[in-house]
């Protein structure tokens, strides 16, 4: 009979073990936890930092961020197995497919805005960009100033929109704005200034110097002007979820401390990227190794 309360005791000392951890898993570790999967969201055209290889399969700076962070909740969750489900989504839906929970997190090219922080959570910054300007080396297009009167294309939705609002707002420049929601195709933003209806396409450096990469005369287009602001991107998830927010930064701060996010930073911005060798030879700004000194979840504006 001792022997039988024994056993009794203990499990139910189990059962309430297991109970409370269970009731520590909110949100969305609970909903990892149970299906034993995590959904990464990613964008199929925005290279280095995402996008799909010939046979559908995600990559980039950004997904190298989003596989640790798997692993990481992984290890949190000490589970044995972790199936990841790659969930591919657009500008215009990224917002609505975290916050219904088709997507558990995405780390992409996505600005952290104080705005946006309305809408989701972001993690701590994993790059550092900044706001230039696209235009044929021919165009006598040099800097900001120059834009006056000129049809400037970029994303619609974008900070760099907002930006060229606010030129026409308090400066009068009378910029003619084309804006569109096309990532690639003849609607993107590098097809409509090649084709001549933009005389300049206004966005982040990084992706500016990605579209160089992937029009077939790069040596006739350059990158310019004098910075108009920075951009902090960052992984983001369902707003209110404090815990699998912590499990997100830790791991974003450990690989930072590591050194294993400055390896991930050459892969991508410094060495050949499949499928077609690009060099996109970006050097490390200083923006970004105090970032990687001082990982912080801070937006620019």
């Amino acid at each position: 009979m001792a022997q039988y309360f024994f056993s009794l005791q203990a499990l139910l000392l189990l059962t309430a073990m297991t109970c409370t951890q269970a009731q520590e898993l909110t949100a969305t570790l609970r909903k990892i936890a149970d299906s034993k999967t995590i959904a990464l969201g990613y964008h199929e055209a925005t290279p280095p930092f995402t996008y799909a290889s010939a046979d559908g399969q995600p990559m980039g700076y950004s997904y190298d961020f989003a596989l640790k962070i798997a692993d990481a909740v992984k290890r949190e969750l000490k589970l044995p197995e972790l199936h990841i489900k790659p969930v591919p989504f657009t500008t215009q839906n990224r917002f609505p497919m975290v916050q219904n929970g088709t997507i558990d997190i995405t780390c992409g090219a996505t600005t952290h805005t104080t705005e946006r922080q309305q809408l989701v959570a972001f993690s701590n910054t994993i790059f550092v960009s900044s706001t230039k300007l696209m235009t044929r080396k021919d165009s006598g297009i040099k800097d900001f100033a120059d834009l006056t009167g000129k049809n400037v294309v970029t994303f619609a939705a974008s900070t760099s929109e907002k930006i060229l609002r606010k030129m026409n707002a308090e400066r009068n420049m009378r910029i003619n704005l084309v804006t569109t929601f096309d990532r690639s195709g003849s609607g993107s933003p590098f097809s409509v200034l090649q084709a001549g209806h933009a005389d300049a396409y206004v966005m982040d450096d990084v992706l500016l110097y990605s579209a160089i990469h992937q029009t077939w005369h790069p040596d006739d287009w350059t990158v310019t002007g004098t910075p108009v602001s920075f951009e902090a991107y960052g992984c983001f998830m369902k707003k209110d979820d404090a815990a699998f927010k912590k499990v997100v930064n830790q791991e974003i701060v450990r690989l930072m401390k590591s050194g294993e996010a400055k390896a991930i930073y050459q892969k991508w911005m410094m060495s050949p990227i499949p499928p077609n060798g690009i060099v996109y030879a970006i050097p490390m700004s200083k923006a970004m190794v105090d970032l990687f000194q001082k990982p912080n979840d801070k937006p620019f504006d």
